[in-house]
């Protein structure tokens, strides 16, 4: 059965009003002022500068509206190699280098998304956080990407992602509505026609095309108050639990079709994207106290909640050869520290 990303918005949104409400009101005003947005990378927030982990050269990832056109067509172009590369081998039934990616998310989806509120697994910002990462390298080494990464700044676009400057003809193709009730096939921009062997679900050898369906009213809910919210919230779990239950399954659902298949959404490439701004929120909760990058709690699987260690492995099935090896929580936690040296320009 095909397994969908929480529960519809408003009901979501309930589901968090009863215990974060208060909360709204007291730090909104705070955590917005701390987070204020940079115009330059020169400018980069103090709270930044107090994460100089021992990565003295970090990658910067620059938001979409920062990146020239000739870094996003490059980028685009990038994954769209991905697409023509042969399969690895490593990941069957996937058919080109591009579904192994997806093919890895849909067999590790049980052990990465919480099944609900009360099952949960802490492992996820963590995992896609690694998977992200590892997507970039594989995007270097086999098609020659050579530019900064992007992120999307989603909140921006709440309740207008149709408008989105990466939802374009030129770049990732429009935001169709659904078709008779159900997800119309991308039919412009550099994915048009773009077929899947994998999903729904845990379907596999199902060739079909990726499909959109944006609903703004899902959309909506994207936006800074959901950002700041959880970005209020103290404890790893319930920061992590805030993220995956609110503006990560919407950001989702409100793509629609495809993304909203928690199994095999990484089909549209919108997913990664999506996922590049789902980090940027991890790591700005994260400067805001260094315990929240040198510690961890919570759950490591959704059976019997196993505590979620730094010792904890987090595992991706080598799908950047030796530069994915299975790593403890521990190389994964911080982005200038570990296995990782990257940053985000504000």
């Amino acid at each position: 059965m095909e397994r969908k990303f929480g529960h519809d918005g408003e009901r979501l949104k309930e589901k968090f009003r009863h215990k974060i409400g208060d909360a709204i009101e007291k730090v909104e005003d705070l955590v917005e002022h701390i987070f204020e947005p940079r115009d330059t990378v020169d400018e980069v927030n103090p709270i930044e500068t107090r994460d100089a982990g021992d990565c003295t050269n970090p990658n910067i990832r620059f938001e979409w509206d920062n990146y020239s056109t000739s870094d996003k067509q490059a980028f685009v172009s990038a994954i769209q190699c991905l697409i023509r590369r042969p399969a690895s081998g490593r990941f069957a039934p996937s058919r080109n280098r591009y579904e192994d990616f997806v093919r890895l998310h849909q067999s590790y989806a049980p052990n990465i998304h919480s099944r609900s509120t009360s099952q949960q697994t802490h492992k996820f910002l963590l995992w896609h956080r690694y998977y992200v990462w590892a997507f970039e390298q594989v995007l270097r080494d086999e098609c020659g990407f050579n530019r900064a990464m992007p992120w999307w700044d989603e909140k921006k676009w709440a309740g207008r992602f149709a408008q989105a400057t990466i939802f374009t003809p030129q770049y990732f193709g429009t935001l169709p509505g659904p078709t008779n009730g159900r997800g119309t096939c991308i039919n412009d921009g550099a994915f048009a026609g773009l077929q899947s062997n994998m999903g729904p679900g845990q379907t596999i050898n199902n060739p079909h095309c990726v499909q959109r369906a944006v609903n703004e009213g899902v959309t909506s809910q994207t936006g800074v108050d959901s950002y700041n919210i959880c970005l209020a919230r103290n404890s790893y779990p319930d920061f992590h639990s805030c993220v995956e239950f609110t503006f990560h399954a919407q950001g989702h659902n409100g793509v629609g079709a495809t993304m909203a298949d928690a199994i095999a959404s990484p089909g549209d490439p919108a997913f990664f994207m999506h996922h590049l701004y789902v980090d940027y929120v991890f790591r700005k909760w994260q400067l805001g106290n260094l315990s929240r990058r040198t510690t961890i709690s919570g759950c490591a699987a959704n059976d019997g909640c196993p505590p979620l260690t730094l010792d904890t492995m987090i595992y991706l099935g080598g799908i950047c050869g030796s530069k994915c090896p299975d790593l403890p929580v521990r190389d994964v936690l911080r982005t200038l520290q570990g296995h990782f040296c990257y940053r985000y320009d504000y």
